[in-house]
């Protein structure tokens, strides 16, 4: 199959899902005719074999592997570099990197800050909206950085590419009227803020899970906005990720049994999932749905795990493993979420200062969202 029936089906993938932003038409455009994908793809792609490593998928020798990883479904991104035997690295999803630029609200002639260059296809897609000369990227990795200008320059679109610490920004290009980041932070860089223009936006991935749009404040002093959508997201490099969760879990038996009285299932409600992760950010929950019923996994990234299943009668068997009762946790969270009236994703906004920032839900005189 050829590379452009490849792009025809994950552009109708996109429609027929409605992921196509309604609001940035340019977006469609740039993604499908001007800076297509596979441009920046670069020719040694990475996929998990199902059992216990990532292991490469070379252009030449598959070139129809190849294009599945480019072109996969609109909510799978393609690793593009591997470390340590983990992903570093990738060309986001589709769906996910059309929902940023729309969120960034570009238009052309505005100068843009992107932190994580990549593979630099994202960075193409706002030089291709925003015009020559108006996007600086930063990228940690030199190797990257410089892959990353070449294929730019081979797409003829001028775009300043750097090789640095993006949480640092470039402050030689500032004021920027937009800064959009590729990785996820727990904590937004005040750096980001300080070097946009009043009025201007951020569009950053936050805590691994989702992304949020700021809008710097008249006086430049804070930014506010909203969640605009899911996402996962690798974090910024050189932050520990901690211990997965095999490795916590081990082979051993569990510590304990636990009693659950909550029906897990409302577990695979993303706006819960949010609400969690904003009032237990050390707690990772997954879930996965199988022939046999519903699996719940917890841990910490250090030394405690829990693993809980559902099955098709609504049986739920609970054990855990190592110091903190995760359940428990959990379902403080869950309890404190439903006492502040179950505010669902797009409920949540944060707020931006030179001291910290703060997550809240309805209005950002709200308080912090915490338990």
């Amino acid at each position: 199959m050829h590379l452009d029936d490849r792009q025809r089906e994950l552009a109708e993938a996109m429609e027929n899902q409605g992921l196509w932003p309604a609001d940035s038409p340019w977006v469609r455009r740039a993604i499908l005719d001007t800076v297509p994908r596979h441009q920046f793809a670069p020719d040694r792609l990475w996929t998990w074999n199902g059992h216990n490593e990532y292991v490469p998928v070379d252009r030449g020798r598959d070139q129809c592997a190849w294009a599945d990883l480019v072109y996969a479904n609109p909510e799978d991104s393609a690793i593009i570099q591997i470390l340590n035997g983990l992903p570093s690295s990738s060309l986001s999803c589709v769906a996910v990197v059309a929902d940023m630029l729309d969120s960034l609200i570009l238009e052309p002639g505005q100068r843009i800050l992107e932190v994580g260059t990549g593979a630099g296809w994202n960075a193409g897609l706002l030089a291709d909206r925003a015009g020559a000369g108006l996007v600086t990227s930063i990228e940690v990795d030199a190797d990257l950085a410089a892959a990353a200008g070449r294929r730019l320059a081979a797409a003829g679109l001028d775009v300043a590419v750097h090789a640095g610490d993006g949480n640092a920004g470039w402050p030689a290009g500032a004021p920027y009227d937009g800064v959009i980041a590729t990785y996820a932070v727990d904590e937004i860089p005040w750096t980001w803020v300080e070097q946009t223009r009043p009025g201007g936006r951020l569009v950053i991935p936050w805590g691994r899970l989702g992304h949020v749009a700021l809008t710097v404040t008249d006086d430049g002093r804070s930014a506010t906005g909203w969640v605009q959508g899911l996402g996962m997201f690798m974090p910024s490099r050189g932050i520990d990720q901690g211990r997965e969760y095999h490795a916590i879990r081990g082979d051993g038996p569990p510590d304990r049994a636990v009693h659950v009285e909550r029906g897990l299932r409302a577990l695979a409600d993303v706006n819960l999932l949010f609400a969690l992760r904003v009032s237990h950010p050390d707690i990772r929950i997954t879930t996965a749905q199988t022939k046999k019923g519903l699996t719940v996994r917890l841990h910490d990234g250090v030394s405690s795990w829990a693993t809980a299943t559902v099955d098709q009668t609504g049986t739920t068997a609970a054990y855990e493993g190592g110091p903190r009762q995760l359940l428990a946790e959990a379902d403080a969270g869950w309890r404190h979420w439903e006492e502040r009236g179950s505010p669902g994703l797009w409920d949540f906004g944060m707020t931006v200062t030179p001291e910290g920032q703060r997550v809240w839900s309805g209005t950002a005189d709200a308080g912090p969202y915490m338990p």
